[in-house]
Formats: structure tokens, C-alpha cells, sequence
């Protein structure tokens, strides 16, 4: 059975007081409502990362990660952060690809391999996000952009290096907008998602490989999305700051 997983994205908010105080919320809340193959991750700024880390040591389904690693083991380039930085404080997650990176830093299929490469090297599981802007849905386009972000960003890894991944489906259209993909868009795109990886490696990995949704998902949509076959959890933005919120998330599995 596949992991169930609701992951947070905190993004660039909260200062350190009040992203520790959050989590322990979070935790205090979700503890002994995450059983069997659910996970709960919460991807917070840098600075939080060791704080929370020990906050969250002892509950072993709830674990913390990045939202970000530089492809580079090491060097000289100020302002970033490498993926043996982030496992150095405990870390076991890190987010890649994320729509705001690839919009925001220009991000490519190209060097998200070389991240997801060095993540992997450094024993970090990647949440490697996908998904197409509202233009290539309307153009009909996304089936394809979805297909070449997974070809040349992750499937030229191993089997064994793949069923370490978390795979993020982001239809940047629905993130920070409040329009969410209703849950047959979704599902579409999750299966077809499922059916490119078990081309590639086969259907016993495609069955075993979590597929989250990362659009606008909030307590009131989560448990209809979750619902779907092929939707294994959420990516959560907005919602991941307010605990009773993401709590309320993670509850959908129960």
C-alpha cells in the first residue's frame, strides 16, 4: 500500500517564533490522528528546519523538509543552500520544482535533475513537483508538459532511485488563485501521471509511488480530492498556516 502524505509548504512566511510555535500546534493536534501509512511533512524556511526537528522528534509520523537545495554539493554561491546543509540538521524532505521556483528563478527540467540528483546522493527524498500554467491547459498542451517535466527531470534515474520520490501534481492555474481543479481534472491528471511511470519503470513502482495534489487544497475540498484512486495526499500552501486547518487535512484519512 502506498504512502498516504499531507505535506506543508509554509513558503517565505512566518518568523522563527512563530513558525515553532505553529508546528506545535500541528503536532500537539495531528499526533494521534496519523496511523498505518499516512505521514505528515511539514517543508518550512531554512531557519526553521533544526528547531522543528527537534520538535518532532519522537512522533515518528511527522517529519520536516526543505523547500529547496542548490544542485551544487558545495561552493561558492552565496545565499543558497545545499542538500548535505539540509540533511546535517535532520531533515529527511525537500520540495524541488516547485511552480513558484521554476516561474519566479527559471528553473528547468534540466537542472531540477541535477537537484533531484544531488538530494538523492545526500539522502534527501524529493517532493519533485509538476504541472502546467493555465495557458498550456487552455491550449491543451498539459498532457505534454506534464510528460517532458517527468522525462527530463526524474526518469533518468533508477528504479530504486525513483521509489525514493514523492511526486507533486501542481496545476499552476489553482495555486495561490482559490480556483482548485475539480476532482476529475485532478484524477485525470494523476492517472495519466501514474500511467508515464508505469511506462517507464514498470506497474509495481507506479502502484507504489505517492502522488499528492498541490492545487488549493483546504478542509473543505480535501476530503472529495483524497477520495480519487490515483491522489495519494496533498501539497498544502495556504492552509499548512493555520493548524487547525492542516490538521483538519490529515484528518481526511480518517
Amino acid at each position: 500500500m502506498r504512502k498516504k502524505i499531507v505535506a506543508g509548504n509554509w513558503k517565505m512566511n512566518l518568523d522563527y517564533n512563530e513558525g515553532l510555535s505553529l508546528f506545535s500546534e500541528v503536532i500537539n493536534i495531528v499526533k494521534d490522528e496519523i496511523t498505518g501509512t499516512q505521514e505528515a511533512i511539514v517543508c518550512s524556511p531554512f531557519i526553521h528546519l533544526h528547531s522543528l526537528v527537534q520538535l518532532a522528534k519522537g512522533y515518528d509520523k511527522v517529519s520536516v523538509g526543505a523547500q529547496n537545495a542548490h544542485q551544487a554539493e558545495s561552493g561558492a554561491y552565496t545565499g543558497e543552500i545545499s542538500a548535505k546543509q539540509i540533511k546535517s540538521v535532520g531533515a529527511q524532505y525537500v520540495i524541488l520544482g516547485h511552480s513558484e521556483r521554476r516561474q519566479y528563478f527559471g528553473e528547468t527540467n534540466q537542472l531540477l535533475a541535477q537537484k533531484t540528483d544531488t538530494a538523492l546522493k545526500n539522502e534527501l527524498k524529493p517532493i519533485f513537483c509538476i504541472g502546467e500554467t493555465l495557458q498550456e491547459r487552455e491550449a491543451n498542451e498539459h498532457f505534454g508538459i506534464i510528460k517532458a517535466q517527468l522525462e527530463e527531470g526524474v526518469f533518468h534515474l533508477s528504479e530504486t532511485d525513483f521509489a525514493k520520490l514523492v511526486i507533486a501534481y501542481e496545476p499552476v492555474w489553482a495555486i495561490g488563485t482559490g480556483v482548485t481543479a475539480s476532482s476529475d481534472q485532478a484524477q485525470e491528471i494523476h492517472a495519466f501521471i501514474r500511467k508515464e511511470i508505469a511506462a517507464k519503470y514498470g506497474e509495481a513502482t507506479a502502484e507504489a509511488t505517492t502522488i499528492l495534489y498541490g492545487g488549493s487544497c483546504n478542509p473543505k475540498n480535501a476530503a472529495e480530492l483524497f477520495a480519487q484512486p490515483d491522489i495519494d495526499g496533498g501539497l498544502i500552501g495556504g492552509a499548512s498556516l493555520k493548524s487547525r486547518d492542516f490538521a483538519d487535512i490529515v484528518k481526511v484519512f480518517n
